[in-house]
């Protein structure tokens, strides 16, 4: 998990901070329309901080904040609503050690940690909070993890078990369990998609121990 992401906007050098003030509430933009193909509701994607930028170094693209365990904004993650051949489909800018929270995000209990930001909020439609790496690793995981029940909720297949074996060697101090999306889905916001949220959340329901952690509690 080794990513050199630029520590500023590359065509504008604008801080991740500068950029995500600058960035458009979602509401008449093109990235309602986006999270709306993607099951997501746009009033919980306003209201987990999910914002729409029209130039993200060239392309549009929903941008949401990256915090460190203390709330500061520690980079900018933007996911471009269309892609060709030979695009990214997301760039990240920032100094890192950051997480993506959704909900409580890592406050809640139990910790879900999931991989992508549609996946965060996929759960967060189901009533469930958070947490997205987008691929990243923070310093201060290990120990806001100490002691704590953990879901490793990462895609199906070899890549996303290969990333639950990574972290679960080190949170080594947390009660680790693996909780891939339903079926044969890649993700959960495919899941959502294609099975709906009536069955995502029945799956979360059914596995998912302790009380719940709705994501706007």
């Amino acid at each position: 998990m080794i990513f050199n992401d630029p520590a500023r906007l590359p065509d504008t050098g604008e801080t991740p901070q500068v950029r995500f003030a600058r960035a458009r509430a979602l509401h008449g933009t093109l990235g309602e329309g986006y999270v709306a193909r993607r099951g997501i509701p746009v009033e919980l994607a306003h209201a987990q901080g999910l914002r729409f930028d029209p130039d993200y170094v060239g392309r549009p693209a929903v941008v949401a904040a990256m915090h460190d365990h203390a709330g500061a904004l520690v980079a900018l993650h933007g996911r471009y609503l269309q892609v060709q051949r030979g695009q990214d489909k997301m760039l990240t800018v920032g100094p890192g050690d950051g997480m993506l929270g959704v909900g409580r995000g890592w406050r809640a209990e139990p910790l879900v940690l999931v991989e992508g930001l549609f996946d965060a909020l996929s759960l967060a439609r189901c009533g469930w909070a958070a947490v997205a790496s987008v691929g990243r690793w923070a310093s201060w995981l290990p120990t806001v993890a100490r002691g704590r029940e953990v879901w490793l909720a990462f895609d199906n297949g070899r890549p996303g078990e290969a990333l639950a074996e990574d972290y679960g060697a080190r949170l080594a101090t947390a009660r680790i369990r693996r909780l891939p999306p339903p079926g044969r889905a890649k993700d959960w916001n495919t899941a959502l998609v294609k099975r709906g949220a009536v069955v995502v959340r029945s799956w979360l329901d059914r596995h998912l121990s302790g009380p719940k952690p709705g994501a706007e509690r």
